[in-house]
């Protein structure tokens, strides 16, 4: 989960006419998580069309339903498997529109876990399942992927050479890349920032 910037709602008026799926407010909400589950982080257009998601849910604040800053993009399986109507007000998930992960949650290999035993970030990782098998499995994949390259550059005597290749692989920590959490969590251990 990577700290994400929601904007302007494009078109508000469809949500004052009660329309919080409005395709072009989906759109910038697709935009604003770089087309990515705002949760998991794995890529969603290329396999689905994705939810737009309340933060809080509609069930438990239906005066909520039309705030675009209630609104997120998300995955099917985060917001409906795991999310659901789960929120707990004392105790939120974490907000990536408000909230910077990364003061809540770190990267060990493929799994997260809360910083410092935080509880907020531990009710996020369990409720919204954020170590399920399936995502340790794509992210370990992806993980070992960069791993393979990184064993290439430094086997490389030519520091050019090593050097480009690296900073090509530092392209794969951007917010836009599926898992950046993570990848940018293995690039500070192989002390590559």
């Amino acid at each position: 989960m990577i700290q994400l910037n929601r904007g302007l709602c494009p078109n508000p008026q469809s949500l004052a006419n009660g329309n919080y799926k409005h395709t072009d407010n989906k759109k910038a909400l697709i935009q604003s998580s770089f087309g990515k589950c705002m949760y998991c982080e794995s890529k969603i257009t290329h396999i689905d069309y994705g939810d737009v998601e309340h933060i809080k849910p509609k069930s438990k604040y239906p005066q909520l339903k039309f705030d675009w800053k209630n609104l997120g993009y998300s995955c099917t399986r985060c917001n409906r498997q795991f999310k659901n109507d789960n929120y707990d007000e004392s105790i939120p998930f974490l907000d990536p529109y408000i909230d910077n992960p990364s003061e809540y949650l770190i990267a060990t290999g493929a799994l997260l876990f809360p910083k410092h035993g935080n509880e907020r970030g531990d009710i996020t990782i369990t409720g919204l399942g954020l170590n399920r098998p399936s995502l340790i499995e794509k992210r370990l994949e992806k993980l070992n992927e960069i791993d393979k390259v990184i064993k290439a550059c430094y086997r490389t005597n030519n520091n050019a050479l090593r050097n480009n290749a690296i900073n090509e692989l530092k392209n794969e920590a951007n917010n836009d890349k599926e898992y950046s959490f993570i990848v940018k969590s293995l690039f500070i251990l192989q002390e590559i920032a």
